[in-house]
């Protein structure tokens, strides 16, 4: 097929995944990325284009090689109308931004107005193919952002030639830097003069939105359409997403630097495995439980945590500790993946205590972090002072009385 696909960002998500499941189905005759920083611009165009990734597979790390890729930066004047062309011309786009409050950031060469003048160009021509845009900066609502943001700049609805498709990643992506590692682990680097290297592991089942335009043709083939998406974008973020946290919280407490470093100590194992089937696991059950797939059965849910667990400690995709655990004034937010877990897990009539016992170590990481006096101070600020509400003041004692 002569289908073309644009990303936005070129880091591990669009390098290691969107890219490669692009180029591996033979439906893309183009692979266009938007990448605003120069020397990833300049290395890629001096490889002619061609790229590697490391998927760590569990027992080696394979090499996937891109290739035909067109890189171009959008604050360069002619490198943004080429890119305007080939969002009007293509099938599938996808954004994999560090943060979805960038969609509007850098005025003319944001990601918004950058898809709105191209996809403005698409419904203007009638020869132009509908399009469908996956948003890919892990928020359940990232799509409708983007969308809502596009239309601000748009004259005409888009709904007749292109839909925004919300995604579940569950796929466990890194950007590695360390030369010594590199060498180490003999890693393929991106590009021969390039000093960073994708390592991502193999595990491929993306969730997408089922809808699409009229007329429009899936190219991407390796993608799982779901005609509802929020359980399993919830159940990635407080089920998969939160215990991956707390495993790496009991990790560095035990001094360990790589995730499957856990995989040697059973008694943290069998520590994470009730945190994810007992605790996280009931309360999403409880929340899912009209909710009509396997997912939220018991034996569904059992299925699915051991499998996650078991990617978490893939040796060969050497996870580092402190990347799992980075962040924790985000992390411990009220809406986050762990208080959000815990929160599900009470509604449920569970004692999430394991969950409880992780939150309050990363709260005492912020409260060292910050040179703050108490955890309740700490979880202020993770809370940004939320105040106010039976649940929030019922949760925040529950979260600060010891546990024993």
């Amino acid at each position: 097929m002569s289908k073309t696909f644009v990303g936005f960002g070129f880091g591990a998500i669009q390098g290691g995944l969107f890219l490669p499941e692009a180029y591996r189905s033979g439906n893309f005759s183009r692979l266009v990325v938007s990448e605003i920083d120069p020397l990833s611009v300049e290395q890629i165009r001096k490889a002619a284009g061609r790229y590697s990734c490391n998927v760590a597979e569990p027992d080696h790390v394979r090499l996937v090689e891109v290739s035909g890729l067109e890189i171009l930066n959008p604050l360069i004047p002619v490198d943004r109308e080429k890119l305007v062309d080939a969002i009007a011309s293509a099938n599938e786009l996808c954004t994999a931004l560090p943060s979805y409050t960038l969609y509007d950031a850098g005025g003319q060469a944001s990601v918004a107005s950058l898809l709105a003048e191209g996809l403005q160009k698409k419904l203007h021509n009638t020869d132009m193919p509908p399009a469908v845009v996956y948003a890919a900066e892990n928020d359940g609502r990232a799509a409708a952002r983007l969308q809502q943001v596009c239309m601000t700049q748009l004259a005409a609805p888009l709904e007749r030639k292109v839909s925004f498709s919300e995604t579940v990643i569950a796929k466990m992506c890194s950007v590695v830097t360390d030369q010594d590692r590199i060498a180490d682990e003999k890693l393929a680097e991106v590009t021969p003069d390039c000093s960073k290297s994708f390592l991502v592991e193999a595990f491929d089942q993306i969730l997408v939105e089922e809808k699409v335009p009229d007329g429009f043709e899936r190219g991407i083939s390796q993608f799982i359409p779901k005609p509802d998406l929020n359980p399993f974008a919830l159940t990635k973020f407080h089920g998969h997403n939160a215990i991956h946290y707390c495993l790496g919280i009991k990790a560095r407490e035990q001094g360990m630097r790589y995730m499957h470093e856990a995989g040697q100590d059973p008694a943290l194992m069998d520590w994470t495995k009730d945190a994810f089937t007992n605790e996280a696991g009931v309360g999403l059950r409880n929340q899912f439980r009209d909710f009509p797939d396997k997912l939220f059965s018991e034996d569904g849910f059992s299925e699915y945590a051991e499998d996650a667990l078991k990617r978490m400690i893939n040796p060969h995709l050497r996870d580092p500790v402190s990347r799992v655990t980075r962040d924790p004034i985000r992390k411990l937010g009220w809406d986050d993946r762990l208080i959000g877990s815990i929160r599900y897990v009470l509604d449920a009539g569970v004692d999430p205590q394991k969950m409880i016992e992780a939150a309050r170590m990363g709260l005492e990481e912020i409260r060292v972090l910050k040179n703050i006096q108490n955890l309740e101070a700490a979880l202020d600020l993770a809370w940004h002072k939320q105040a106010g509400g039976e649940e929030i003041e019922s949760i925040r004692n529950i979260i600060l009385t010891l546990v024993s």
